[in-house]
């Protein structure tokens, strides 16, 4: 018999199940707003996690793919940045302290500038903006507008760079910046996608297509586009559909606003700390940007976003910019022993080796697989986009893409032990983000059931052995291959 929530006009699960992962899942879907995401394609409910295995509270175990959203650099709760938390707790130092400057602070913001690019790092300052990278994403085109006396932004087809207003206003998703069409000062520009190239050629020749139409527009006394204050690019576009951009297309931006005066902005809020297989993504390049866009991996798990600028640009007053907690203790300890995990152990190195096998093997299913249309990324961040094979390709050889397949294939991927993220212009491109610390034997253990779970939702019958949950028991222990070893522990 149901029982009543305290919650007015709620029911609640059974009371003898208060405890369990369904009514704890039933709970949720009563009390939580409908904009809810991974919770509803991902209906686990974690109680453990170590490196990159997730416990369910039904005791089912999962290798995590999606590791927050690229959040986990060295997976959940590694043992390097469990001592460095509890060191700042057993110190009795502040936990709160806005923008003060603090022992902890100090050495986060040292470890930082450790690893940006030398020209960058040696007359670079630094913003502690807020708790997401929303908040380092609005800091940063405020700083470009406050420093430049301009109001327009350059943004690209694709990008994804927050939910705040200023930072919705450059993501390319219509529908979802529909609540801030009003701000018309970002002028969207094509950004190099091979698969399904705006301009219909692929390869270099779109991407410098793309750079002569920027230049194009910035010189044009009559191509509509003011001089703006910044340009805004991900070096690989993640919620886009794992999207890298070209390097010789990224120095080219480069020399396009240099030559300008337009301050370039990186947003490297998912690419950053070793993911792509550089420190930073901009390495791949050689670039230096004007504004880094920093949060995520930077917290070690925790909320944390900054930005770091050329000392020429930091032309705000006192209170310009500010934020409650911006001075996040922990995150800032935590964050410092991932920065430097990952640098001792030259993890960055490690995810380019990783992947690049992950990469070579996912392009041999491709083969044996038609509705696989492409296989990109760099480091660990990957993407498979899912097409329909039986469609006619459009006039460039591109097939439609296929959410509902992708949306199978992350139905039976976590019905085998396996959390994996969608995202693309669909939601049809299958998105691998473990964390930096992936041992041999749980890539292939994430390649095996990535396989097994795309074969599976290509059968007819896929999708209808489903439970209400997403996930049935299939007696295969997603850990039995690399257990829950952390790659370079200590």
């Amino acid at each position: 018999m149901a029982a009543t929530s305290s919650v007015p006009g709620q029911l609640t699960a059974p009371a003898e199940d208060f405890g369990s992962g369904e009514a704890i899942l039933y709970r949720q879907a009563q009390r939580e707003s409908a904009a809810r995401t991974y919770a509803r394609s991902l209906p686990v409910v974690p109680v453990r996690a170590r490196g990159m295995t997730v416990e369910g509270a039904d005791g089912r175990r999962y290798l995590d793919c999606l590791s927050g959203a690229g959040t986990l650099a060295l997976g959940h709760n590694h043992p390097a940045v469990l001592e460095a938390i509890r060191r700042v707790l057993d110190s009795g130092a502040p936990l709160h302290v806005l923008d003060l400057a603090t022992p902890v602070k100090d050495e986060f913001t040292t470890a930082l500038f450790e690893t940006l690019p030398p020209a960058l790092a040696d007359h670079g300052r630094i913003q502690f903006c807020g708790p997401a990278g929303t908040d380092a994403v609005e800091a940063a085109i405020k700083l470009a507008r406050i420093a430049t006396g301009r109001a327009g932004l350059l943004a690209f087809s694709g990008a994804y760079h927050g939910m705040t207003a200023a930072a919705l206003a450059a993501t390319g998703d219509t529908e979802a910046r529909a609540v801030v069409e009003s701000d018309s000062r970002v002028t969207r520009l094509p950004y190099p996608y091979d698969y399904r190239c705006p301009f219909g050629t692929g390869g270099e020749r779109g991407a410098e297509l793309s750079a002569r139409l920027t230049a194009s527009l910035l010189d044009d006394p009559k191509g509509g586009v003011q001089h703006p204050a910044a340009m805004l690019v991900e070096p690989v576009q993640g919620e886009g559909g794992v999207i890298p951009a070209p390097n010789d297309w990224l120095r080219r931006m480069r020399e396009i606003t240099a030559a300008r005066g337009i301050p370039l902005i990186a947003d490297e809020v998912q690419t950053g700390v070793g993911r792509t297989g550089t420190f930073w993504a901009v390495e791949r390049s050689g670039i230096v940007p004007d504004v880094m866009v920093l949060s995520k991996a930077i917290g070690g798990s925790l909320p944390l976003a900054v930005i770091v600028y050329r000392e020429e640009l930091d032309a705000w007053h006192p209170g310009a910019h500010a934020g409650t907690f911006r001075g996040n203790q922990l995150a800032m300890a935590a964050g410092t022993a991932t920065l430097r995990f990952v640098a001792r152990h030259a993890l960055h190195e490690r995810a380019e080796a990783v992947g690049s096998r992950m990469l070579c093997r996912l392009r041999g299913l491709a083969a044996h697989h038609s509705c696989i249309g492409d296989v990109r990324g760099h480091g660990l961040m990957i993407g498979v986009e899912l097409v329909d094979a039986d469609a006619a390709p459009d006039d460039y050889g591109a097939l439609p893409a296929a959410p509902r397949l992708a949306a199978r294939v992350q139905q039976e991927a976590l019905r085998r032990g396996l959390i994996i993220e969608l995202g693309g212009r669909h939601a049809s491109v299958v998105r691998l983000l473990p964390p930096l610390t992936i041992t041999d034997e749980q890539a292939e253990a994430v390649l095996d059931r990535l396989a097994d779970a795309i074969e599976a939702a290509g059968r007819p019958e896929s999708g209808s052995r489903s439970d209400s949950r997403g996930a049935t028991a299939t007696g295969v222990d997603p850990v039995r291959s690399g257990g829950v070893r952390t790659a370079g522990a200590p």
